[in-house]
């Protein structure tokens, strides 16, 4: 029995390897989900016909209850505040390591190495817990979103880190409640401390972060009971999260160890820039678009909190049906996100190969007869191209070198680097003031009018 309960383990990390591949494109993204959703099925099965298995009420009832929370929430879900369950789900597959590691260790019948890995993973899993509900409230708005912080505020994490690990190695050759009582109080306060200082706007490093730690919690725990499905989805979930991780700190021009010491996403300040800001009103923005032969538009976070997708979509619409060719620039941390903006588009209808990243999108701008920014900020501000700014190194959207540029902005605010935009203030540069959501939708009425 064993050796088939062992051979469906593998069958299913096989499948969960396929379902994550065939999720890396949108074309097949649903059937990878599928694919992945099953593998865990079958997982769960095996795990419960294992000899020696009990307490299957419990087991079932909270089966149960993850299930039907799961769908609901699912269902109920706004596609703009799908950062906040992803983070959530990340907390609950460290708090559910955790847990595992915390019986374990509890128990402490078996070696010393395997003792190494539990209590690795019990780590790993409880600042994914606590961090990833912090980032929760911070995205949710149940807590600032600013960078919180006290004095001496890295020294402190670094004690509290170091305080668990010694908990950690004190467990090996004891397995006393009140050492791993500590040592989980500990970690979980790291969690804590760890993703405070952190503000929303670094929330795409954060997420992408605690998903590769939930990933390395389950593959620890995998290692420490001898589960081969854990093993290989938390080795490929840790490994694809780390890699997306340094891409994003890497698209920030942020370092990973900033992330882990906090401090991280602290606002800095800059002088003030040369001009003004030249205002533009709708019926003019109207004509400049409509009479354009080629046109980028650039969505930040602010068309996800104006909930603006839809009306983009329609303009987008109005435009090529006037013969414009359109087409949507996408900043890799654009939203509090990974993919933030993809998932938002996506599910306003706007076909996939008009979005294109970065490195594509960059050398058309100079063709673009109008570049209209959604709602970014920092990711379109030249400011990363001079030495000596707060941004410098940040790859950005090259907005800037578009024929005539159009920003449709609540306010005249500084983006979440507290640096002024400079491409505001070009000569080519246009502001559109009011909510995305009501300016897009008159824009729409006024382009038909044309």
């Amino acid at each position: 029995m064993n050796n088939i309960i062992q051979l469906v383990y593998f069958l299913t990390a096989f499948l969960f390897i396929l379902g994550l591949r065939r999720m890396s494109s949108p074309g097949t993204a649903r059937s990878g989900v599928l694919w992945a959703g099953g593998a865990m099925v079958l997982a769960t099965l095996a795990t419960l016909l294992t000899p020696g298995m009990g307490n299957f009420g419990l087991i079932l009832l909270a089966l149960a209850i993850g299930t039907v929370a799961a769908w609901i929430a699912a269902k109920r879900v706004r596609m703009t505040d799908m950062p906040q369950m992803v983070a959530i789900y990340n907390g609950m597959g460290g708090g559910a390591a955790a847990a595992i590691a915390a019986v374990e260790l509890l128990k402490g019948d078996f070696s010393d190495g395997l003792k190494a890995l539990a209590a690795l993973g019990a780590l790993i899993g409880s600042v994914s817990f606590t961090g990833s509900g912090i980032a929760f409230a911070k995205l949710q708005g149940l807590i600032s979103s600013r960078p919180l912080q006290f004095p001496a505020q890295r020294l402190v994490n670094l004690l509290v880190i170091a305080a668990a690990v010694v908990l950690g190695v004190l467990l090996l050759p004891t397995h006393s409640g009140l050492s791993v009582l500590l040592f989980f109080l500990f970690a979980l306060a790291f969690g804590v401390l760890m993703t405070l200082p952190i503000g929303g706007g670094d929330m795409p490093v954060v997420i992408s972060l605690y998903n590769a730690f939930t990933g390395l919690a389950v593959g620890f725990e995998g290692l420490a009971i001898g589960n081969a499905a854990l093993i290989v989805a938390g080795t490929v979930v840790g490994a694809a999260g780390t890699l997306l991780t340094l891409l994003m700190a890497r698209a920030m021009n942020r370092s990973l160890w900033s992330v882990l010491v906090g401090g991280f996403g602290v606002e800095q300040t800059s002088g003030e820039v040369a001009g003004s800001l030249k205002p533009i009103d709708l019926e003019d923005a109207a004509v400049m678009l409509g009479y354009a032969s080629k046109v980028v538009f650039v969505p930040g976070y602010g068309m996800a909190v104006a909930q603006a997708q839809h009306k983009l979509r329609e303009v987008a619409d109005v435009l090529a049906s006037k013969g414009v060719e359109v087409k949507y620039a996408i900043h890799p941390v654009a939203g509090r996100m990974p993919g933030h903006m993809n998932v938002l588009l996506a599910e306003a209808g706007v076909p996939y190969e008009k979005l294109y990243d970065l490195e594509d999108i960059n050398p058309e701008f100079p063709q673009a007869d109008v570049a209209i920014v959604i709602g970014a900020n920092d990711v379109v501000n030249p400011a990363a191209h001079r030495q000596g700014s707060p941004l410098y190194g940040m790859p950005i959207l090259d907005v800037d070198k578009a024929k005539n540029a159009i920003v449709i902005k609540r306010g005249q605010g500084k983006g979440f680097a507290g640096v002024e935009n400079e491409l505001f203030y070009a000569d080519n540069t246009r502001m559109l003031y009011g909510d995305a959501q009501n300016v897009l939708g008159q824009l729409v009425q006024s382009l038909k009018k044309l």
